[in-house]
């Protein structure tokens, strides 16, 4: 049976397997019709994501953090409860997130801790602290003060420390 207005994609499926002297059925156009249109709304995703990060690249400045973790589930419940982020996953081994300065990821792996300390900014920070707490976090350094601020440092569910900031 034939298909009536095929997709170009149809018709390079149907003419490789006409010239490798194999059956086409309509099931097999339909499916390779599906999972083109599936590769290319990622690609289009992708590329939406792209465009927009185009807008918050600062020469030389970060633009990217990536972390490991044993547990995404584990690390993005932790960042959702304490931060409000949001997450998009791209496959069982790797969860991103966007901001409006800095965008990073999660991908599996096991944790060490290193020499560079993130720290984000709040306008509250007890506020901040409080869900830091409520999410699971854990109070490496309480709130202290230094030259231009306050700020306190905290474990998150794979043990980097992370500090919080705030006028």
């Amino acid at each position: 049976m034939e298909i009536s207005n095929p997709t170009i994609w149809q018709i390079i499926f149907r003419e490789n397997h006409r010239r490798k002297g194999f059956c086409v059925r309509e099931n097999d156009l339909l499916n390779f019709s599906k999972r083109i249109r599936s590769f290319i709304g990622i690609f289009e995703k992708k590329r939406n994501i792209m465009s927009n990060n185009q807008q918050k690249l600062k020469h030389q400045q970060v633009q990217y953090l990536e972390f490991l973790s044993r547990d995404l589930e584990k690390v993005k419940a932790f960042y959702t409860g304490a931060f409000g982020w949001n997450f998009t996953d791209y496959g069982p081994e790797y969860t991103a997130f966007e901001g409006d300065f800095v965008d990073g990821g999660f991908t599996l792996g096991e944790p060490s801790k290193g020499s560079i300390l993130v720290i984000l900014y709040s306008e509250d920070l007890e506020a901040t602290k409080t869900k830091v707490l409520n999410a699971g976090g854990v109070i490496s350094k309480e709130i202290f003060d230094f030259p231009g601020g306050r700020r306190f440092q905290f474990l998150d569910p794979d043990g980097y420390e992370l500090a919080v900031w705030s006028l």
